[in-house]
């Protein structure tokens, strides 16, 4: 399989990559100056804010295959019994 050159796959996803970079960092700042009321973050709200953290740290990472694992942070974990959990028949 031949894989493109980084430069031009760099060149052709910087600006979609910045601004979703840019996007993630304007939400963050929305929650961090509306917590500066002291009310809380609600205990699964606050799970989700500690899974994005995660998911930059990942991102930060210097191992491969870091879209996988960011997709399996986001992930439930598999349940045999996944159709009557959720419902689906």
């Amino acid at each position: 399989m031949n894989q493109r050159p980084a430069n031009i796959v760099l060149e052709e996803s910087f600006l979609d990559v910045r601004a979703k970079i840019l996007e993630i960092a304007a939400v963050l700042d929305r929650v961090d100056r509306s917590l500066q009321d002291g009310t809380p973050l609600d205990e699964d709200i606050s799970i989700r804010r500690d899974k994005i953290h995660d998911a930059i740290r990942l991102l930060l990472s210097e191992e491969p295959d870091r879209a996988e694992r960011v997709q399996l942070l986001f992930s439930r974990k598999y349940s045999p019994a996944w159709r009557s959990e959720l419902k689906v028949d």
